[in-house]
């Protein structure tokens, strides 16, 4: 293991990523290895992770820290890779969520356990993407396609689980998608836009593959949108795989993916420059090339799944979602993830969906929030259900609860006045014009 990467505070390292999102983790991997720094996801999570990230927490802190620390001392206990060789992928962010402190309560953590060496990675901090010197623009790059990417492969995979005719069928077809797709990130040496065509082409085999799972569309079934925090609506170990559980209830699940995280960092980034007064500077003008430039390639790497995401595009500027919050959440004043919450559920309502479940950790403010406002978000849906889900590391059957939440997403698809536009090859003719 270790890169090599020389004179980088990353030489000699591996570094590993958090399995937020699976797909999103191995891809991102795989970009840090096309630019010759060894990198790969962490170790799945499992009961010892809860263990481990538990003992040297308060109790008090969100789920996704105790995860995270978790599956790091998992390794580290167990001598699997020594701390000097390790560096953590840990990204932070402002605002009044407690994740940007997740990274020096780590290193604290770290310390105390004699486990100082281990290196904290952060995209925003002086020890991220800037130690990986000249190869720091083409890195930043290559991920951003690598997020996207994988986000389209778990949205089309989604799209076609919950119809599958022969069990794990999907899945199966899923991961080997995720296998090409890395192959194509990982390869180091090409220019940008050999780069993205690669992709591009690694892509189109994965849908192909996802394509091909023998599935019965003929009744479509009621839509669930995924919203709240990003870790634990993504997390699977965390969230009890609660979207599997939709499928196994008779629904299908549309998830905020993680690129929805980025642009509105990027937004977040435009406004505080104009609120400062700094429109016509070169850090407004660095970030609007880098939206141009992110836009791009999303759309490059959209169009590889042409017509199969009809009916469920993501909004094209996070300024939607601010909008659509605005009646219950202004803005300007509400920080973090409450704001995309509801704004998304709003915007899913106009996409036809037939509910929301809300994922957060147990005591996280943003669900709380959210879950404050989502009594007036529904009467303004026309009685949209939405349900907001806490997860603190105790698995609990939940099946129960998702059968009444199931049993209302389906009295409201029967009455809804917002007909969901269906993609080709899904539905019958009448279905797809609307009649839902």
């Amino acid at each position: 293991m270790g890169g090599n990467v020389s004179g980088s505070p990353l030489a000699g390292r591996t570094v590993f990523f958090p399995t937020m999102a699976e797909a999103g983790s191995r891809a991102i991997a795989s970009a840090f290895r096309s630019v010759g720094i060894d990198a790969m996801p962490m170790p799945p999570s499992d009961e010892e992770t809860l263990v481990l990230g538990g003992r040297y927490s308060s109790g008090e802190e969100c789920l996704p820290l105790k995860v995270t620390l978790g599956d790091a001392l998992k390794m580290l206990v167990h001598s699997a890779i020594p701390p000097e060789k390790m560096a953590i992928f840990m990204p932070t962010s402002d605002g009044p969520c407690r994740f940007g402190q997740y990274g020096s309560f780590m290193k604290m953590v770290f310390r105390e356990m004699g486990f100082g060496d281990v290196l904290l990675v952060s995209p925003t901090c002086a020890d991220g993407y800037a130690g990986v010197g000249e190869h720091a623009g083409e890195l930043i790059r290559t991920s951003w396609r690598a997020l996207v990417a994988s986000d389209l492969l778990q949205k089309l995979l989604l799209r076609i689980r919950p119809y599958e005719t022969e069990k794990g069928a999907a899945d199966r077809a899923y991961r080997e998608a995720v296998d090409i797709l890395c192959r194509a990130v990982e390869f180091p040496g090409d220019p940008q836009k050999r780069k993205l065509a690669r992709m591009v082409q690694g892509l189109r085999e994965g849908r192909a593959l996802l394509r091909g799972v023998p599935a019965d569309f003929s009744r479509p079934r009621p839509l669930v949108g995924i919203v709240g925090e990003i870790f634990c609506r993504l997390n699977t170990f965390s969230n009890d795989d609660v979207m599997r559980k939709v499928e196994e209830a008779g629904g299908g699940c549309w998830v905020s993916d993680v690129a929805e995280w980025v642009w509105s960092t990027n937004a977040e980034h435009v406004r505080l420059l104009k609120r400062f007064g700094k429109h016509l500077t070169m850090e407004m003008f660095g970030a609007k090339l880098k939206w141009h430039c992110q836009r791009k390639d999303e759309h490059a790497l959209v169009e590889a799944f042409h017509g199969d995401f009809a009916g469920y595009e993501e909004p094209q500027d996070p300024w939607v979602v601010y909008e659509l919050a605005r009646p219950y959440l202004p803005p300007e004043g509400a920080l973090g993830e409450m704001m995309l919450s509801v704004g998304k559920t709003v915007y899913l309502h106009r996409k036809g969906a037939d509910g929301i479940l809300d994922i957060n950790p147990f005591s996280c403010m943003n669900g709380i929030v959210s879950e404050a406002v989502y009594p007036r978000v529904s009467r303004d849906c026309d009685g949209l259900p939405i349900r907001v889900l806490y997860f603190d590391g105790t698995h609990v059957d939940r099946g129960y609860e998702l059968e009444i939440f199931m049993d209302l997403v389906r009295a409201y698809s029967a009455r809804k006045k917002t007909v969901r536009r269906l993609p080709e090859g899904m539905g019958t003719p009448a279905a797809r014009a609307g009649a839902v």
